[in-house]
């Protein structure tokens, strides 16, 4: 159990590293993805700098937990996805949905599962 949730969030971490550094590098591209659109250099500067905050930090905190085996790491982004999926489950209320809108979701709620459960299971005992 202990190594199926080590790899689920090794590449889950992965994944988001890769999504934040993309937000870094490229964010007309990244942010199209995400149904964002930057006006002008002040949208591109909050899309590099809040998306790749909240990816890389997300990303640095799975993998750092996971590798060494650290629960009270998992739970920073644990919180960082139930936040982000909240606001989802709110918008969702409030402006409707549209095609597609619950896949993001599912990643979200999955992320935070795993990383709960693994809070709980990874760490050492002594």
């Amino acid at each position: 159990m202990r190594l199926i949730l080590t790899a689920l969030i090794f590449v889950g971490g992965l994944f988001f590293l890769v999504t934040g550094l993309w937000f870094l590098v490229e964010p007309v591209s990244a942010g199209s993805n995400f149904g964002l659109i930057a006006r002008d250099s002040s949208g591109l500067a909050a899309m590099r700098a809040d998306f790749t905050a909240f990816f890389v930090m997300a990303a640095i905190c799975m993998l750092a937990g996971a590798w060494l085996r650290r629960g009270s790491l998992l739970l920073i982004p644990a919180a960082l996805f139930g936040i982000a999926l909240a606001g989802r489950i709110v918008s969702a209320l409030v402006d409707g949905t549209q095609d597609g809108f619950w896949q993001p979701m599912l990643v979200e709620a999955g992320t935070v599962i795993v990383l709960l459960i693994a809070s709980r299971i990874l760490p050492h005992r002594v």
